[in-house]
């Protein structure tokens, strides 16, 4: 069973809890690549990314374990050769964004409701993930799961909640809504910078041994990094449409709610999100790192200097916080993930399905 839970459900759970900060705890990530299509239009959306996810981590997966690579930068040299750099600098870009993002949304979390300043949310996410990357990769990898298992608990008790306080509301969305164009485009294009995660955490997939797993481990992931987006989705047609101009979708139909406890168990289970998701990119960083400076006889980094890095990210991307969460996920994801397409999605069904085909053929020779 451990070995199950470490192969097959520890990749899904740690690529969920990078993805789902920010944009997708909030809800508004959901709104702007699946909701805004309407209510079977945001469905069919969801069906595509999910497909497209699993494609992708599969591939990537089997990648990892034919050539022994656990980070990003050596994932690259398979995949780009000298052109690995150009998804460091992608993911740097998209890395700051994320955080961003968090960080605008922990802020006007705590500015809503304790009335608190907004540079409060900001400071706590720091402090906490600064703790994890500090106890390092076997910390880090727990801290997700266990925290995996808390979010499907309390977005299943909210999603039960919605049904049982608004059915007419969600019988009605799902029954007048149309179909609006675009879902399919904004269903690959939801995928391509959401798959940007998999490089970042290949240092949680060193156990898995035989293409059956990787591919096993690929799709179960895809489907446990899309159902909360899915569970969002249809919870936000108790208020459709009106909830499609919110910046916090998911504290909007809360206060719908009126259920304060289920809300103050959401908003932590938020806030660790937000963790997960800092905490989980700068340790694929981290790794990145510690894995250059092992290649060129150096000692790995001191945990108090994986700490300084991380106090550095967090605080040099709460800077662009002050934007907002909508602008940032609308414009910033959304252009960037063209740019994932090129560098990452179309040389991994490319280069890299050759580079996986060849070497299985010279081991069967």
């Amino acid at each position: 069973m451990n070995r199950f839970v470490r192969i097959y459900l520890i990749p899904g759970a740690i690529m969920q809890s990078v993805m789902i900060g920010g944009g997708y705890g909030t809800g508004r990530e959901v709104i702007e690549f699946f909701t805004h299509f309407g209510i079977w239009g945001g469905m069919l959306s969801m069906g595509v990314a999910t497909v497209c996810i699993a494609v992708v981590f599969s591939l990537s997966l089997e990648i990892s374990r034919v050539f022994k690579v656990y980070d990003y930068r050596n994932f690259f040299k398979v995949l780009l050769g000298r052109a690995w750099f150009l998804y460091e600098i992608l993911v740097v870009i998209l890395f700051m964004l994320v955080i961003a993002v968090i960080g605008a949304a922990a802020g006007t979390i705590v500015s809503d409701e304790f009335g608190l300043p907004s540079y409060f949310g900001i400071v706590i996410m720091l402090v906490a993930v600064v703790t994890i990357n500090f106890f390092g990769r076997l910390f880090l990898t727990r801290v997700f799961a266990f925290w995996s298992v808390i979010l499907y608990i309390v977005f299943s008790a909210y999603l039960i909640s919605v049904f049982v306080h608004f059915p007419l509301e969600i019988s009605e969305a799902f029954s007048t809504s149309t179909i609006e164009p675009g879902w399919f485009v904004s269903g690959l294009h939801y995928s391509f910078y959401n798959v940007t995660a998999i490089p970042i955490i290949l240092y949680a997939v060193r156990g898995i041994e035989s293409r059956k797993e990787a591919f096993g481990a690929g799709i179960i992931g895809a489907l446990i990094a899309v159902v909360p987006a899915l569970m969002l989705h249809i919870s936000f047609a108790a208020d459709y449409p009106e909830v499609l101009s919110t910046s916090l979708p998911v504290y909007h139909i809360f206060n719908g709610l009126n259920m304060e406890v289920l809300k103050l168990l959401y908003l932590l289970v938020l806030f660790g999100t937000f963790v997960e998701t800092g905490a989980g990119n700068i340790q694929g960083f981290l790794e990145r790192l510690d894995n250059w400076r092992q290649e060129n006889s150096k000692a790995k980094l001191s945990r108090m200097v994986h700490s300084l890095i991380a106090i550095f990210a967090v605080g040099l991307a709460g800077g662009l916080s002050s934007l907002g969460i909508v602008s940032l996920i609308a414009e910033g994801y959304g252009t960037i993930a063209w740019g994932f397409m090129i560098v990452y999605v179309i040389p991994l069904l490319t280069i890299g399905v050759y580079k996986i085909v060849k070497a299985n053929n010279q081991d069967s020779i």
